[in-house]
């Protein structure tokens, strides 16, 4: 059960951002004018899926909550890490974004800690 709310804040997390990104990139740069910018940004809000990305915060959060009644944070948080691991891949497959050396080894780095930090 506790590794069950840690995956579930991570894929509630990853949802999040990667749907922000998706609709955020739908309505192109933020403007320069201040009065547009205020337009621009209400125009997200009330984007259905941006909302439900916000959700997904949320829910992450009540999944974060619960696992923080049973693990202790030194131990869970780790494991949050993984929302990089899945955020790059997800990205590079959905926007096409490159996997660099530089970001594959960092993302290496980020395993190997999870694998030890898990362990001790």
């Amino acid at each position: 059960m506790n590794y069950f709310l840690i995956f579930g804040t991570i894929l509630f997390t990853v949802y999040g951002q990667l749907i922000l990104k998706w609709r955020i990139g739908k309505y192109g740069d933020l403007p320069v004018i201040f009065t547009d910018r205020i337009w621009f940004l209400l125009g997200l809000l009330l984007d259905y899926y941006i909302i439900s990305g916000f959700i997904a915060a949320f829910i992450a959060s009540l999944f974060w909550m619960a696992a923080m009644t049973r693990l202790p944070l030194s131990y869970a948080y780790p494991f949050m890490s993984l929302a990089f691991v899945l955020v790059m891949f997800l990205s590079a497959l959905l926007f096409k974004e490159p996997i660099t050396l530089a970001k594959s080894i960092g993302l290496t780095l980020i395993v190997v800690g999870i694998i030890v930090a898990s362990r001790g």
